[in-house]
């Protein structure tokens, strides 16, 4: 093995054991163990506990076991509360297989990778049209990272060290805004509508439509922080946004998103796509990578009009190296799942997007309407909502919940720990143009039998 490798130990490593003894003389120690001496032991090479080998019959029952712990996937799921199953077209599960998106993980070389860099040119095209901004990078981990990237930007902009987030938003968001800004020396304030963003804010950040459903009115939150000089960020729903009026006309000017759900069926939290637009002014702070379309200078050898071709652009190399000059650390991208996202959005087009987010309004609507005909329950009233609605019954929410639970359903997101009036006693259910009537039927039938028992 040595002899096929110049003498290296291992035929992926390309250092001798010269070359290894020449490294280890220059930084003065004696044996690469030396290099971790400053590791306890116990942690340096620690023992594996693994079972022992498996033939593949016993593997695949093993796995069946393990698998048979899981819900029923026919099982009624009432749970939204930022993942939404979507009636995805066959097409983007089809395309996004094919070995032509089998790709490298960074497109750095465009000469090898226009596939890869049409595609993400492609997804910032689709994301501006949904977003109403004029410039998007090709994707971040997920909603809430991109939203933090979102206060970093605004920070930096606005030179200010504080953000403000309007309450009712998710609160994993939260959570993820709070650990970004903490390294960067910003402080997050949560503010309850009506409540003035002040002259020590960098941005206003409001979801759309919020936490517990509602459609919020943007155009009067833009202009509250756009009076104090502040930006103003959406955390916007892409599929409502096929309904909705986008956020840039209403006077955003940072949009962020989660793109998953227009990509395939939620599975274990991930894997997850970010959205994140910007208005012109801060397309150079923006983080994660950009992709531009040019066309060659000369037309190719035997005529024909100059080609077209696409490269990372406005980037740095010290966003992904040197950290301390960087506007972001952000240096990947979840592309097969922006691939997906793009893939669905353009097979729908913009009338389909439109039809299947009536849809999900008017069924989700309609479910509303059949629980609060219940005797005993309630459906608290919020405005203008999308898809998700608060349900009140005759029990605790928890105890509701485990009722439908024993019936084999599962109920929404429990947010009776919630500060908002409305929430109190509350579940949070989602129903989308992909939930079946017969789970709906289901739910309304076992809400009968709650209600009838109490």
């Amino acid at each position: 093995m040595s002899s096929l490798n110049g003498g290296s130990p291992h035929p992926y490593i390309p250092a001798t054991e010269a070359d290894r003894t020449r490294m280890l003389a220059r930084v003065g120690v004696e044996s690469v163990d030396a290099l971790f001496d400053d590791l306890p032991a116990a942690y340096r090479d620690p023992a594996f506990e693994l079972p022992p080998q498996l033939t593949e019959p016993e593997l695949i029952a093993l796995l069946e076991e393990r698998a048979a712990v899981n819900a029923d996937p026919g099982r009624p799921n009432f749970l939204g509360a930022g993942a939404y199953r979507r009636s995805i077209p066959s097409i983007a599960g089809y395309l996004t297989s094919r070995s032509e998106f089998v790709t490298a993980y960074t497109p750095y070389q465009p000469e090898i990778s226009q596939g890869t860099l049409q595609s993400g040119f492609e997804y910032q095209s689709v994301v501006c049209e949904l977003t109403g901004m004029d410039v998007s990078n090709t994707g971040l981990y997920d909603v809430a990272s991109a939203t933090a990237e979102a206060c970093l930007l605004a920070a930096r902009a606005t030179r200010r060290t504080a953000v403000a987030l309007l309450e009712p938003i998710h609160p994993g968001t939260v959570d993820v805004v709070r650990a970004y800004a903490r390294g960067a020396g910003i402080r997050v304030d949560t503010v309850a509508a009506g409540s003035e963003t002040t002259e020590e804010h960098a941005c206003l950040v409001a979801q759309q439509p919020d936490f517990l459903g509602a459609i919020a009115d943007l155009e009067p939150l833009a202009e509250t922080a756009h009076a104090v000089d502040a930006l103003f960020v959406t955390v916007a729903d892409p599929f409502a946004l096929g309904l909705l009026r986008s956020p840039g006309d209403a006077g955003a000017d940072i949009v962020t998103g989660e793109g998953r759900d227009l990509a395939g069926a939620p599975a274990f939290g991930g894997p997850s796509v970010g959205l994140f637009a910007a208005r012109q002014q801060y397309l150079r702070q923006m983080p994660g990578r950009i992709v531009g379309r040019t066309k060659e200078l000369e037309a190719p050898p035997g005529g024909g009009e100059p080609r077209t071709g696409y490269v990372l652009t406005l980037q740095a190399r010290e966003q992904f190296i040197r950290r301390e000059r960087a506007t972001s650390n952000v240096s990947t991208a979840q592309a097969l799942i922006a691939l997906a996202f793009t893939i669905t959005v353009q097979a729908l087009g913009p009338r389909g997007l439109r039809d299947a987010a009536e849809l999900c309004y008017q069924r989700a609507h309609a479910a509303a309407a059949r629980v609060a005909a219940l005797p005993g329950f309630e459906v608290p009233e919020r405005g203008p909502w999308f898809q998700e609605f608060l349900v009140r019954g005759p029990l605790p929410a928890a105890a509701l919940a485990a009722e439908l639970a024993s019936r084999g359903i599962t109920a929404g997101l429990d947010v009776s720990g919630r500060d908002e009036p409305e929430a109190r006693d509350a579940l949070l259910f989602a129903v989308t143009e992909a939930t079946p009537d017969a789970y709906v039927g289901a739910l309304i039938e076992a809400l009968a039998e709650i209600g009838a028992a109490s």
